[in-house]
C-alpha cells in the first residue's frame, strides 16, 4: 500500500527515482557552465554608524522575516537556510507621545499560546534589542518609535523564532529611514539580539536577513557567504513541529565538550558535500549530507520524544534526507516535489504520535530566496 502510494506520487512529480543522483565528475557539465556566484557579506567589528540624525520617510512600515532551518545536519552553527510560508512580522510606527530617541513595544500578537510570555521590554525582547541596535547606528534622536510584533513562529521550535523577530525589526527600522545601513550592519544588529537571547550564532539570523542558504565562514570577524541554489531546481522542505518545546540553551547543554578526530572528519566531509549539493542543486546529495551528522544529532535526538522513529518514517516515505531543525524539536525532511512532501509529512506526523506520543503539525515549504523584506508602509 505504502509502496503503491509512493509510486503514484513519483509519477505525479514526473521524476524517476534516480533523476537527481550525483553524476561522476567526468559526466558533469563543463567547468564554464559550473561557475557559481557566491556573494560574501563581511561584517566590521561593530555596526557602522551614520553621521546624522535621519528623518523618517514613512509614518509606519512593516517588515516580514522568514523561518529558518539552522545546522542542516553537519553544519552546526555555520550553515542555515530560509524557508517560506512561516515567519514573524514587525511594524514600526513614529510615536509622538514618547521621548525622542526611544522605542517601545506596544503589542505582541499571535495565534500561538507559547508567545504569551514574551516581554514587551525592548531591552529584553529580541525584536526590541535589534531595533534599538539599528536606532543607535542611525543615531536617531529626533523621533521615538513604537513597535508591534506579530509572531508567526512558536518559541523554542527550532525554526529561528528569535532570529525572525530580530531580522524583521532590524529591517523595518532601517527601511523606515530610507535603508542607509548595509546588509552586514543588519546582520550584526540581529546577532546582537541573538547573543542576548539564544547565543552568538548567525545560522538563523543570517539567512533570515539574506534569504537562501548561508554559510558562516567566520565569526571573528563575521563573514557570511550566500550559497545560491539553482533557479528552476525543485527543493521542498517538510517541517514537522510537535507540541513540545526545546529551549535552545537546554539543547546546547547536551552537546559534547570534545569530539574525536574520526567524527570531526566525517562531519567536515558531509558539510562540504552539503555545500556542493546546494550549489549544484542536487537534492539527493543534499539530503544524504543533511542526514549524516554524527556529532550533534545523536546527542539531541534522545531529548525529542519519537525522533528516531520520525526520521525513519520520513526516509521510508521517500525523503532524500531528514534531521533536527536547529535545536529542535521541529524535524525537517527534504524532497523534490510538493506532493511527495505532503505524503512524507503525513507519515512523520503519524510517527510522532505513535513513537513519541506527541501531536504534531506538518508544513510543506520551499526555499525563501529573499529573506527579510518590507511588506507594507504608510506615508
Amino acid at each position: 500500500m505504502a509502496a503503491a502510494m509512493q509510486m503514484q506520487i513519483q509519477m505525479q512529480c514526473n521524476l524517476s527515482p534516480s533523476s537527481s543522483r550525483s553524476l561522476p565528475l567526468h559526466r558533469q557539465s563543463p567547468p564554464s557552465l559550473l561557475r557559481l556566484r557566491v556573494p560574501t557579506v563581511r561584517c566590521c567589528a561593530s555596526i557602522q554608524t551614520t553621521s546624522a540624525d535621519p528623518l523618517p520617510l514613512y509614518t509606519s512600515l512593516s517588515a516580514f522575516a522568514p523561518a529558518t532551518v539552522a545546522n542542516l545536519g553537519p553544519g552546526f552553527d555555520f550553515l542555515g537556510c530560509a524557508v517560506d510560508s512561516l515567519g514573524d512580522t514587525v511594524t514600526v510606527t513614529i510615536d509622538p507621545a514618547s521621548a525622542p530617541g526611544s522605542i517601545t513595544i506596544s503589542s505582541i500578537t499571535s495565534d500561538l499560546p507559547s508567545t504569551s510570555r514574551l516581554s514587551r521590554d525592548p531591552n529584553v525582547n529580541c525584536a526590541g534589542i535589534a531595533a534599538l541596535s539599528v536606532m543607535r547606528a542611525l543615531r536617531v534622536r529626533s523621533v521615538a518609535l513604537s513597535l508591534t510584533l506579530h509572531k508567526g513562529l512558536p518559541l523554542g521550535s527550532g525554526l529561528g523564532s528569535s532570529a525572525a523577530s530580530a531580522a524583521a525589526a532590524a529591517v523595518a527600522v532601517n527601511e523606515l529611514f530610507g535603508g542607509p545601513l548595509s546588509l552586514s550592519d543588519l546582520v550584526l544588529a540581529g546577532l546582537e539580539s541573538e547573543k542576548k537571547v539564544s547565543g552568538y550564532h548567525a545560522d538563523n539570523v543570517g539567512p533570515a536577513i539574506m534569504g537562501g542558504f548561508v554559510l558562516i565562514r567566520s565569526y571573528e570577524p563575521v563573514e557570511l557567504l550566500r550559497l545560491d541554489f539553482p533557479e528552476g531546481k525543485e527543493l521542498v522542505f517538510v517541517l514537522v513541529s510537535p507540541e513540545f518545546e526545546a529551549p535552545t540553551m537546554k539543547m546546547r547543554a547536551a552537546l559534547p565538550a570534545e569530539i574525536g578526530m574520526k567524527d570531526h572528519v566525517k562531519n567536515s566531509s558531509q558539510a562540504a558535500a552539503l555545500v556542493a549539493a546546494v550549489l549544484q542543486g542536487d537534492v539527493r546529495l543534499l539530503g544524504s549530507a543533511v542526514s549524516s551528522d554524527v556529532i550533534v544529532e545523536p546527542k539531541r535526538a534522545p531529548l525529542i520524544p519519537g525522533m528516531a522513529g520520525v526520521k525513519r518514517a520520513a526516509l521510508e516515505a521517500g525523503a532524500t534526507g531528514c534531521t533536527i531543525s536547529g535545536a529542535g524539536p521541529t524535524v525537517v525532511a527534504l524532497t523534490d516535489c510538493e506532493e511527495k512532501g505532503k505524503y512524507i509529512g503525513e507519515r512523520m506526523v503519524e510517527a510522532f504520535l505513535r513513537q513519541g506520543e506527541l501531536k504534531a503539525k506538518a508544513t510543506v515549504s520551499r526555499l525563501d530566496r529573499v529573506g527579510a523584506r518590507v511588506v507594507g508602509k504608510s506615508s
